[in-house]
């Protein structure tokens, strides 16, 4: 039991750390909304749209993450987006909230062959506190620490940067996200200060014949200040009806790239459209010391699609394009 509670504190931490100014991605892009990953997709399919998601990871272990995001992305004029994310964390007794705004800018490199190249910015800012009012008293402790006199709380400002390239039904997206070195003044030496993480998200659409399409993707996470890197392999199948709602269903494979395709977290998902509403649900597995004490991560998204319209410049195209309504 000893070795469980240690292998959670510290898969806690690498968590912490790997959330703190910065959205925690798990599979919220997935539910189409691509703006998750990157600024660079602020503008490119609907004009307006909004995604609202939950989750709650390892459900059944007390205190773990739980997560609340809003994210929002609209076309200006025919070749521009702006966007905003924000978000709500809880970890344990830490508390983080962000907001993101951004702006992108989408050119044509060929029109007869369809390529495009997006520039995409963000402006982040994250505030990041203990939460000392939940500290409780125990037999063995039966006063709290007389130097813990605030919250520790701290406030930072940071900048995202990414590019996109698009070649018809292909797309390839560069990420660094929180390129400027964290103000650790208020916490222990020891916390790196650098939070760079570089993301990089790719993927094709395959379009079939009987109204519906195939979607490959995978999505690879590295953050520079100790090496650790991810990558997600997913998979969609969507399909169209005649008013140009659809369903789909999918899957992610998770695992960390020092230990090639052992599996990290696995888990299905599912989602739908209904003229401008949209649901999607995702389950995922976290497979190691853990899986015996909890159920899973569970994650929901809830959207509108509004003011939908074709645009007079081909680079804010979406990926899919079943009569003439386009989805990012």
């Amino acid at each position: 039991m000893k070795n469980i509670l240690k292998y959670l504190l510290l898969i806690i931490v690498i968590q912490s750390h790997g959330q703190e100014l910065n959205l925690p991605v798990f599979t919220q892009y997935l539910a189409d909304n691509d703006f998750v990953v990157s600024p660079t997709f602020a503008g490119i399919g609907d004009n307006f749209r909004v995604r609202v998601n939950g989750l709650t990871q390892w459900v059944g272990i007390k205190n773990a993450p739980q997560n609340m995001a809003l994210y929002a992305d609209i076309r200006l004029g025919n070749r521009s987006g702006a966007g905003i994310s924000a978000y709500s964390d809880r970890n344990g007794n830490t508390r983080q909230q962000g907001v993101k705004f951004s702006f992108a800018h989408h050119l044509i490199l060929d029109y007869k062959t369809k390529q495009y190249l997006s520039f995409g910015l963000s402006y982040n800012i994250n505030s990041f506190r203990i939460a000392i009012e939940n500290f409780e008293t125990t037999y063995e402790n039966p006063t709290i620490d007389p130097y813990v006199t605030d919250d520790r709380a701290i406030i930072n400002n940071n900048f995202d940067v990414g590019a996109l390239y698009r070649f018809r039904s292909f797309w390839l997206s560069a990420n660094a996200n929180n390129i400027l070195s964290k103000d650790i003044d208020s916490f222990d030496e020891i916390e790196p200060k650098s939070l760079l993480n570089l993301q990089f998200y790719s993927g094709y659409v395959i379009k079939s014949s009987n109204n519906s399409d195939y979607e490959p993707s995978a999505y690879i996470q590295v953050f520079t200040n100790d090496g650790r890197s991810s990558t997600d392999l997913n998979f969609k199948y969507r399909k169209y009806n005649g008013n140009d709602d659809f369903y789909w269903i999918g899957a992610s494979y998770r695992f960390l790239n020092d230990q090639i395709m052992v599996p990290l977290n696995v888990g299905p998902m599912a989602g739908f459209k209904k003229s401008v509403f949209y649901v999607a649900y995702a389950y995922q597995l976290t497979l190691n010391d853990l899986t015996g004490y909890n159920s899973g991560t569970h994650a929901i998204t809830l959207g509108v699609d509004l003011f939908q319209s074709l645009s007079d410049c081909e680079c804010t195209k979406g990926k899919y394009d079943p009569g003439d309504k386009l989805w990012q």
